[in-house]
């Protein structure tokens, strides 16, 4: 059973380049069938939009403590909401748009900065990925639930 609990956003992050760590970007929009409206993956099949928790940002910090939302390229950070508990093909309500899971986890094909520099990766099972169902405005504060 899915829990019912809300979560927040706590940050919105963007890169123009594919290859680059996120930055914080405060707000955005959120294209249907494309993503976040200029980020360097927007339109990328299934894997419009990615999501981590602050969480699982923070049990890494204690190895790496300069991360920050958007260290993991993720395009929306999450805080209060089991984002281990998602399975394809959930939907969440975030701010006043509506997303659908379509991937669970990435590969770490090349290693990235964190994985060089603690010898872990958590993109294999703790990033989430989804598709956009209805667009419109994500900003930092934000509620995430379950749709």
């Amino acid at each position: 059973m899915l829990q019912n609990k809300k979560g927040k956003i706590i940050a919105v992050c963007s890169a123009p380049k594919k290859g680059m760590i996120k930055h914080e970007i405060g707000e955005g929009t959120l294209i249907e069938g494309i993503g976040l409206e200029g980020d360097a993956h927007a339109g990328f099949m299934h894997r419009q939009v990615s999501l981590i928790s602050m969480e699982d940002i923070r049990t890494m910090m204690a190895k790496l403590p300069n991360l920050v939302p958007g260290s993991f390229a993720e395009n929306l950070t999450t805080e209060g909401f089991d984002l281990g508990q998602l399975k394809i093909g959930d939907r969440l309500k975030v701010g006043e748009t509506l997303l659908e899971v379509s991937q669970i986890g990435k590969e770490c094909h090349s290693h990235c900065e964190v994985f060089k520099q603690t010898g872990e990766c958590i993109m294999p099972k703790k990033r989430k990925f989804t598709k956009v169902i209805k667009g419109g405005k994500v900003r930092s504060g934000d509620t995430i639930e379950f749709a």
